[in-house]
């Protein structure tokens, strides 16, 4: 009896097959929605995939446990708030640190870092040679123990260099390549401004988001007193900001990071927010007027990002799908109407209505399904030529194929059961009558 059913089965997909062959043309035009549903979903879902894979990377130079406190970042905007809004909160000053390594028991490691906001730029000369405007860090011996950057040649920061206010610097991966193309940089001497520098190190490429030149590398830091000396210290408090007084130097401000000790994350945590709204003179029923970010909380904000947008993906691709479908339910409409006669001499010759429904919803699934795989096979090539082309990274997981599948499959099922229902219900007499 199975063998049977595999025969009968096997004999259906066939006829199916015959059938979408004799009609190449009509067949092309109706997986055409299909196609371009299947190829949006996966084509998109691979870059979308690549970028958030070079992002994780990029914040795994921080480490799990670091803990970020700013006077705004993305979890400010993620929640909702204005520009101007983040833009009154006060500056986090040095003072604030020291609160922190002093009263959080908790916590291992402070470092403070100036110019991250990006408003302290600047062009680092070399004898003739000259970078672009870049920014310039400040920063405490504490840097690398927080901050994973490799460092490829020299040496990094000394606490009695940060005191005194050495001017000494750590070029980051471009200004280096930059102006030190051929020869070891360790010891030459740099302008930043006006004001020389002596070069101790300098650091590896970091992961950029995307690949695209993001300008992560674009970057020199300089000890925290001497970028204080050159650019101006940091002062607590901020004016009543307006969209017509706004002014960039707001933005000036320190930003904290903070390593808890072994396994006493949530309790550091803890300590900051207390210190932090006890220094800001918060009181119990006022929101926090800084930011406290984790590397967790930053990617679940990228990761409610990236989830809206793979559903506005779903949701456009669905709409070529529909179209497909449609498109599949018409010409199997047509379809039953000129097979008419056929579905009548098969069922005059003893074949029930379950094999005619078979026979028909096989064919839409078919002609869908092949869509599907013709999607798929076109969306993972944009995805690779889009890398191969631009170095933009991609991933192509395995769940992408199954939804590419799944959906293709499911089309064919759902647009084409109403037309082989139809001809399943058809009456033989009637049939074979038709002309």
């Amino acid at each position: 009896m199975k063998t049977v059913r595999t025969g009968l089965l096997s004999e259906i997909v066939v006829m199916s097959f015959d059938t979408l062959r004799a009609s190449k043309m009509r067949s092309a035009l109706t997986v055409l929605g299909v196609v371009i549903g299947i190829t949006s979903i996966v084509g998109m879902t691979s870059l979308i995939r690549g970028f958030d894979q070079s992002l994780r990377d990029l914040f795994r130079q921080l480490g799990p446990n670091t803990l970020m406190v700013q006077k705004w970042g993305a979890l400010s905007f993620g929640s909702g708030k204005s520009f101007l809004e983040v833009a009154r909160r006060p500056n986090l000053t040095m003072e604030d640190a020291r609160a922190i390594e002093r009263e959080c028991p908790s916590v291992a490691i402070v470092d403070v870092w100036l110019g991250a906001t990006g408003f302290n730029q600047s062009r680092i000369y070399y004898g003739h040679e000259r970078t672009k405007q870049l920014a310039i860090l400040g920063a405490t011996e504490n840097w690398a123990a927080v901050n994973f950057a490799k460092l490829e040649y020299g040496r990094l920061f000394i606490s009695a260099e940060v005191e005194h206010r050495r001017q000494v610097v750590l070029l980051g991966n471009m200004p280096w390549k930059s102006l030190f193309p051929n020869i070891d940089p360790i010891g030459k001497t740099v302008r930043i401004g006006a004001t020389p520098f002596t070069v101790i190190g300098v650091l590896g490429p970091r992961p950029s988001p995307g690949g695209f030149q993001t300008g992560v590398d674009d970057f020199v830091i300089i000890p925290y007193g001497t970028h204080e000396k050159l650019f101006g210290k940091v002062l607590k408090g901020s004016a009543k900001i307006t969209a017509s007084n706004f002014n960039p130097a707001v933005f000036r401000t320190a930003m904290i990071a903070v390593v808890p000790r072994e396994g006493a994350r949530d309790a550091a945590m803890a300590e900051v927010e207390a210190i932090m709204r006890i220094r800001h003179n918060l009181k119990l029923d006022q929101p926090n007027d800084f930011d406290l970010a984790t590397q967790d909380a930053v990617l679940k904000v990228w990761d409610q990002i990236s989830r809206a947008t793979f559903l506005g993906l779903v949701v456009i691709s669905s709409i070529a799908l529909m179209v497909g479908g449609i498109g599949v339910m018409a010409i199997m409409m047509i379809s039953v109407t000129e097979r008419t006669r056929e579905i009548g001499v098969r069922k005059a010759l003893g074949a029930r209505r379950r094999e005619i429904l078979w026979q028909f919803l096989v064919e839409a699934v078919f002609l869908t399904s092949l869509g599907g795989l013709l999607g798929i096979a076109l969306g993972s090539g944009i995805g690779l030529s889009v890398h191969a082309f631009t170095g933009f990274p991609v991933s192509l997981p395995w769940w992408s194929f199954a939804i590419g599948i799944g959906f293709s499959a499911s089309v064919g099922i759902f647009f084409g059961l109403f037309p082989a229902f139809k001809a399943s219900r058809l009456d033989p007499i009637e049939a074979l009558r038709y002309e």
